[in-house]
């Protein structure tokens, strides 16, 4: 990305943005609508239901689905922010104002970091179950738990906070084109015409940390439950245990294998088609693959399901 932008650095600020969105014609343009369209529906129903699931089965009260449950939230939330907005540009104006699309960065900015921290505290929480079964109640009992998602949601607080001020402080006073389908800061920044090495900087420097400090995280956890799993005897514990880790590990691989190559590697994506791609596989696609992945790999949710649909369809 140049560290200078060229501009008429006395022209009156930007009121508005134009998302340029994806090429193509009419045709092109009402068949995305119709997949975003799908894909958010998915992903609303999806993560609903799994609200209201664990919300309302009782055995399903533990701190493993507490987390899942603002998971699911998070999801709900992180997709909303931007895909409603995508489906009415796609047949209407594709013009948002200044205070729009900052809001819409700050919400995305807020979420996207929240769900690191959260994706790490669900490792956290699988090592105290599976490592230390007898602190396990004591450990995370439900002020405990309370604690950590506000830290998570304080620490995505503190991320979007500083990426909006920084990012919406640069003066946007030449193209007011954005070459995506929603505010994201990459695509913002080319916009800028001053220098934006420091935003850059920014930018990576604390996506970067977030994503190598929840990572670690991760990677200890489930490097001791791995040594527990392989000193238990084979049977149907071991099993379950795969079973529910190996759903987060799934949710982990899919949401920090896109988020490091568009945040913590600068230049790992090549063009900004390639970047639209890759954006609408952690905003649309992942949010609808992470309720899907833990009610069809867990046993306790399906049966869940099961009850709840037993409930309406009974006498």
């Amino acid at each position: 990305m140049r560290a200078l932008r060229h501009g008429n650095l006395s022209a009156a600020p930007l009121q508005d943005f134009v998302l340029v969105g994806f090429e193509g014609g009419p045709k092109t343009q009402a068949l995305l609508f119709a997949v975003f369209l799908a894909l958010y529906t998915v992903t609303v129903l999806g993560n609903l239901t799994m609200i209201v699931v664990i919300t309302r089965d009782a055995r399903l009260h533990s701190p493993m689905y507490f987390f899942l449950r603002n998971l699911s939230f998070l999801d709900l939330c992180y997709s909303s922010a931007i895909t409603p907005n995508a489906l009415a540009h796609f047949s209407s104006s594709k013009a948002i104002t200044f205070a729009g699309c900052a809001a819409q960065f700050f919400f995305f900015s807020l979420l996207g970091s929240t769900e690191a921290f959260i994706l790490a505290v669900m490792a956290y929480d699988r090592f105290m179950a599976i490592c230390s079964p007898l602190r396990y109640p004591v450990t995370m009992r439900p002020s405990a738990c309370a604690r950590l998602v506000l830290v998570s949601y304080c620490g995505g607080l503190f991320n979007t906070t500083m990426q909006t001020s920084f990012t919406f402080s640069l003066p946007f006073c030449g193209s007011n084109r954005i070459n995506h389908f929603f505010c994201d800061v990459t695509a913002l920044l080319q916009l800028a015409c001053t220098d934006t090495a420091l935003n850059e900087m920014i930018l990576f420097g604390i996506c970067g940390l977030i994503i190598l400090g929840t990572t670690t995280v991760i990677l200890i956890s489930y490097g001791y439950i791995i040594v527990t799993i392989l000193r238990m005897r084979a049977g149907s514990g071991r099993l379950k245990v795969f079973s529910t880790c190996g759903s987060h590990l799934t949710v982990v691989l899919l949401f920090y294998g896109t988020a490091f190559v568009m945040y913590a590697q600068p230049g790992a994506v090549e063009s900004q088609e390639q970047g639209k791609v890759i954006s609408v596989f952690y905003t649309l696609v992942i949010p609808m693959l992470n309720p899907l992945i833990y009610s069809l790999r867990n046993k306790d949710v399906k049966e869940a399901l099961q009850r709840l649909g037993q409930k309406h369809t009974g006498p």
